[in-house]
């Protein structure tokens, strides 16, 4: 009956949004969300009940300025490393399909990034740019790992493009799929993930049905989005103060000028988009590819945001073929 209620209130909200001007949305935004809210209270789920849910004998933690990142490492200790970093609002989980593959011969290590998923809130409140590398060089550095390649979807692409300027010596491959990061002149010095205040309401309610909306346009084709997905999405949104860090990342996160930092790239790097991305649109992969030392683009037909999740065979293959090349043709 619940879950009845909540479909209900949020289809006749979401019908009423999309019927409004943008002046008039945010004129009503309180009262509606406000009434949507009403008897749809959704507090964090427990850690515990998230770790019998999404964790396994490979979950690992380790402590970063107070900061227990999870995080999970398989495949052979000896073999080369693959760091895995998701997008916003995401978590380890997204790479999951990906992972079995990719194990059977590289060590494959995916965590939940300060703020997201398990890992949760950062004791620090501080989401910047420069700590999100700070903390990213310790936790690799903890795990002993001397040089890797990098693998980052969205925000984590950005994140894996500013590690790499950081540490050009270290990155032996980057892989770069729709990252965020690169704004036309004008948009540098403006917030990308900031939230209107009314969005806070969202650390109180979290109707299932809002979660599967904002997924969708990630997709090329909604239809591939299924019930399993949005669960995780989901849950991983009601882990431990993850909304709250989330709105704090949004208002943190400042646009700045890439170009200085990506020429500092050394790594071969893959650019890897899908072509019908509503979110950030394949045309960006040629700001990339004017900078970048050594790159390759390659766009895929038919897919949209979440290409390593709408169809991930098919990214996939793109993906080891490029690695394969680079990381095992000398062995």
């Amino acid at each position: 009956m619940h879950n009845e209620k909540e479909f209900e209130v949020c289809k006749s909200l979401m019908r009423l949004i999309k019927s409004m001007s943008l002046s008039a949305i945010l004129l009503i935004s309180t009262v509606l969300l406000a009434l949507a809210a009403y008897g749809l209270w959704a507090p964090d789920l427990g850690f515990g009940e998230l770790q019998k849910r999404y964790s396994s004998t490979s979950n690992n933690v380790v402590n970063v300025d107070g900061m227990r990142i999870h995080y999970k490492d398989t495949g052979p200790q000896d073999a080369p490393v693959l760091l895995f970093l998701h997008g916003f609002g995401s978590s380890l989980q997204t790479w999951d399909v990906w992972a079995v593959t990719l194990e059977q011969k590289y060590r494959v290590i995916r965590l939940d990034l300060p703020g997201f998923g398990l890992t949760g809130p950062s004791p620090s409140n501080n989401y910047s740019e420069l700590n999100d590398v700070n903390t990213l060089t310790q936790f690799v550095d903890k795990l002993g790992v001397s040089d890797l390649s990098v693998i980052g979807h969205s925000m984590g692409g950005k994140i894996a493009w500013t590690f790499a300027a950081a540490h050009p010596d270290r990155v032996k491959a980057l892989v770069l799929m729709a990252p965020d990061g690169f704004p036309q002149p004008e948009a540098i010095g403006t917030k990308p993930y900031a939230m209107p205040a009314i969005m806070g309401l969202m650390k109180f309610s979290l109707p299932r049905y809002f979660v599967r909306k904002s997924i969708e346009p990630a997709f090329a084709d909604p239809s591939a989005l299924d019930d399993k997905m949005v669960s995780r999405y989901h849950d991983m949104l009601r882990a431990p103060g993850v909304r709250g860090a989330i709105l704090e990342r949004g208002n943190q996160t400042i646009y700045t000028d890439p170009v200085l930092r990506l020429k500092k790239i050394k790594a071969p790097t893959l650019l890897l988009w899908g072509e019908e991305d509503k979110m950030i649109p394949s045309s960006n992969a040629a700001s990339y590819a004017g900078v970048l030392a050594q790159s390759q683009t390659v766009f895929i037909p038919k897919l949209g945001h979440l290409l390593h999740e709408e169809q991930a065979d098919i990214g996939l293959a793109q993906l080891v073929e490029f690695l394969d090349a680079r990381l095992l043709s000398a062995k």
